[in-house]
C-alpha cells in the first residue's frame, strides 16, 4: 500500500518561497508508471492539480502556476517536494501530495495533506 505523508511549515510569509516535502513509503517514487503531483484546496474552493514528476523524473506544471513552482526529488530518502515562490494570501490552502499510474492527475494514493496559511 502506498503511503504519502507531507511536511513543512504552516506558516509562511508574503513575497517567501514555500517548501513541502512528501515521505513516501510502500513504493519507489523511480518505480515504473508512478506520477508523483502536488494538489491544493484553498478554503472554499475546489482542489488544484499544482504539477507532477514522473518515476523517470520529468516534472510538468500546471501552465498558471508554472512561473513560481518547482518539484524536485530525492531517491535516496524516497522522497519529492514542492517549492512554490513569491507566495501570497491566494496560496494558503491545504496541500496535499498524491500518486497515481493512470496519468499526471491521478491522485489514487493521497497523503492527509498539510494545512499553509501566507501571513506576515
Amino acid at each position: 500500500q502506498v503511503q504519502l505523508q507531507e511536511s513543512g511549515p504552516g506558516l509562511v510569509k508574503p513575497s517567501q518561497t514555500l517548501s513541502l516535502t512528501c515521505t513516501v513509503s510502500g513504493a519507489s517514487i523511480t518505480a515504473n508508471n508512478y506520477y508523483w503531483s502536488w494538489i491544493r484546496q484553498p478554503p472554499g474552493k475546489g482542489r488544484e492539480w499544482m504539477g507532477a514528476i514522473s518515476s523517470s523524473g520529468s516534472t510538468y506544471y500546471r501552465s498558471s502556476l508554472k512561473s513560481r513552482t518547482s518539484i524536485s526529488r530525492d531517491t535516496s530518502k524516497n522522497q519529492f517536494t514542492l517549492q512554490l515562490s513569491s507566495v501570497t494570501p491566494e496560496d494558503a490552502a491545504v496541500y496535499y501530495c498524491a500518486a497515481g499510474t493512470t496519468s499526471l492527475y491521478d491522485d489514487t494514493h493521497r497523503g492527509q495533506g498539510t494545512r499553509v496559511t501566507v501571513s506576515s
